[in-house]
């Protein structure tokens, strides 16, 4: 649906567990930097969706592991929007070790669209389009 979008990061040390490698719960962490990353560069950023009072919490987060990072490796966060459904969007990510392109990981999210009182609401024209355009 949309292109991807890049966003390059640095493995903090405080990333990394006991064996010296990325904890497997901060690349869920890293679909979130993607994720605000490219929202923010199509123009409807965080900020944006609280002024219209809108929120779109996780329901769905899942990620194939396919190796390790660890500290201080460059790594790239490719996230694009996948789908937009009445209700839901779904967000894809690849994640790579730079520079030689090494795959760590592919993982995707889900998120409903709610209303400042917790009921789903659905996208309105103005929104579909603005992330459809991404």
């Amino acid at each position: 649906m949309g292109s991807w979008h890049e966003q390059r990061l640095r493995v903090r040390y405080e990333e990394t567990d006991t064996m010296g490698v990325v904890y497997y719960a901060k690349f869920l962490v890293w679909l979130e930097v993607g994720r605000v990353g490219l929202l923010r560069d199509i123009g409807f950023g965080y900020s944006e969706w609280v002024k219209r009072e809108i929120q779109f919490p996780v329901v769905q987060a899942h990620a194939d592991y396919k190796a390790s990072a660890r500290f201080d490796d460059v790594i790239l966060v490719k996230t694009k929007i996948a789908s937009i459904g009445n209700k839901s969007i779904r967000f894809e990510n690849e994640v790579y070790k730079l520079p030689e392109m090494k795959l760590l990981a592919t993982g995707h999210t889900v998120h409903a669209l709610m209303n400042k009182h917790g009921s789903t609401v659905p996208f309105s024209p103005e929104l579909r389009e603005r992330l459809t355009s991404s």
